[in-house]
């Protein structure tokens, strides 16, 4: 029997960390991932962490493309199951999957045909790290469907207030990938060594196992998924109202890979081995962002529910212990980041010249942990309550201002520290201008609704 959690009544701190916690571990399984791969592509050396990290930004990307289907659709169906309109959140569903589907091919399409010229970009200026980087990409753009699929099948059992079974269904595929990868990536029995392309493989067989025990959860779902009809006559109407409510978010979602290709770029000019130092220190520091995505997407759900209902109290109590949360998870991250970073670094590549690199990128990003969690939650909440072009403009404006920021500090005595520190100074700012400007927002909204119970 599924145990599903009512967001409109009880306590607001049991709610959320009943929602959020397998959130938060479904979330740091998705990392675990891509954590697996950098831990047995680091003993092949810098250049097959480089190679797979370049193409892994893709794989960032797609969570951007994604949005456009899965920011709207999960608002939308929040709003009607919180008014008690299962029939139309279910029309919604329907609508951000058929769209997810489209989206999820052509962007498949494009990994695939145009993989060299994606990988030209960055300039790697190895051969073999070139050509481990595109066999990685391709094979990964081949299983984009999937990485769809399971994304927004886990938005939506959660706005549902069923947090679980996409935590039991992912873990299952990374069992299946960290049994996979060193099969793969070094060979065993008739299976030859794959390198960096046996990761691709690897990851795409447990995305497999994912998205199938998905699809059986929704064909067994008695709540949402009964009415959905997948095959039925796209309704552009709603496909459109997703669209336009998601793609702030998707816009800001998708700016910040794109961002960080450019930073990419500019962190070649210092070699392959800075690009494998930024690979394996975003994927450390990712312990404390995918944190803050899981409790933002239990936030968003949470909001939803309650702003359907026109519970408003509630939709305040709910930030402000959600703000609290991620304050001290923000904080613990800093010191782990901070005072750890010599042996959580080894742990990845162990030689010690592009350990002493890996240091300081790790401390420098650890100053902006707090405000990054912030950041992360808020636009979750921003989302919820059907406000999504605020904080994408917010931490656009913010997120573009690295590449000049990270260009003037590389002219300075701080060389490549200087792009550790842009994206560092970047972070605080937008969780700083994030948190004032959803304060505002909640004064409106009480404001309005003093002014609507007055009129009547």
């Amino acid at each position: 029997m599924e145990k599903r959690i009512d967001f409109l009544s009880g306590s607001i701190g049991s709610t959320l960390l009943r929602l959020a916690l397998p959130l938060m571990a479904t979330s740091l399984i998705q990392m675990a991932y891509n954590m697996t791969d950098m831990i047995w592509i680091g003993r092949l050396g810098a250049g097959a962490v480089a190679a797979v990290g370049v193409a892994g930004m893709f794989n960032w990307l797609s969570t951007g493309l994604v949005t456009m289907a899965r920011t709207g659709g999960q608002v939308r169906v929040g709003h009607r199951l919180g008014a008690g309109n299962v029939k139309e959140a279910a029309q919604y569903a329907q609508s951000a999957l058929q769209l997810c589907l489209f989206l999820s091919v052509v962007y498949s399409a494009v990994l695939l045909v145009f993989a060299p010229q994606l990988i030209e970009f960055f300039q790697l200026s190895q051969p073999k790290v070139i050509a481990d980087a595109q066999a990685y990409l391709r094979i990964i753009g081949a299983g984009m469907p999937l990485v769809f699929f399971t994304q927004i099948m886990t938005s939506f059992l959660t706005v549902t207030g069923n947090s679980r079974t996409p935590f039991y269904i992912n873990a299952v595929g990374l069992v299946a990938n960290i049994i996979l990868d060193p099969l793969f990536i070094f060979g065993f029995g008739p299976v030859p060594a794959m390198g960096a392309a046996g990761a691709g493989v690897a990851t795409v067989t447990g995305q497999f196992l994912v998205a199938a025990q998905f699809l059986v959860a929704a064909l067994k779902d008695k709540h949402l998924f009964c009415h959905v009809r997948f095959f039925s006559r796209p309704d552009f109407g709603k496909i459109g109202d997703i669209f336009r409510l998601s793609l702030p978010a998707a816009f800001q979602n998708m700016l910040f890979p794109l961002i960080a290709m450019v930073i990419s770029r500019m962190v070649a000019a210092f070699g392959d081995d800075a690009i494998a130092v930024q690979k394996v220190g975003s994927q450390i520091e990712s312990v404390s962002w995918v944190i803050a995505d899981g409790f933002s997407v239990a936030v968003n759900s949470f909001m939803a529910q309650n702003w359907g209902a026109r519970n408003i109290h509630r939709v305040k109590k709910g930030f402000f212990t959600a703000l609290t949360f991620m304050s001290g998870w923000g904080i613990f991250t800093t010191f782990l980041l901070y005072f750890c970073a010599v042996p959580i670094f080894r742990i990845f590549i162990p030689d010690p010249s592009v350990t002493s690199m890996g240091v300081d990128y790790l401390q420098i990003i650890s100053y902006s942990q707090m405000f990054m969690c912030w950041q992360i939650m808020i636009v979750g909440a921003f989302a919820g309550l059907g406000h999504t072009l605020t904080p994408a403009v917010v931490c656009g404006v913010f997120s573009a201002a690295r590449i000049p920021m990270a260009m003037v500090l590389t002219t300075t005595a701080l060389g490549l520290c200087g792009i550790w520190w842009s994206l560092s100074i970047s972070s605080m700012a937008q969780g700083i201008f994030c948190l004032i400007l959803f304060l505002f927002l909640l004064k409106k909204l009480y404001a309005q609704q003093a002014a609507f119970s007055s009129s009547h």
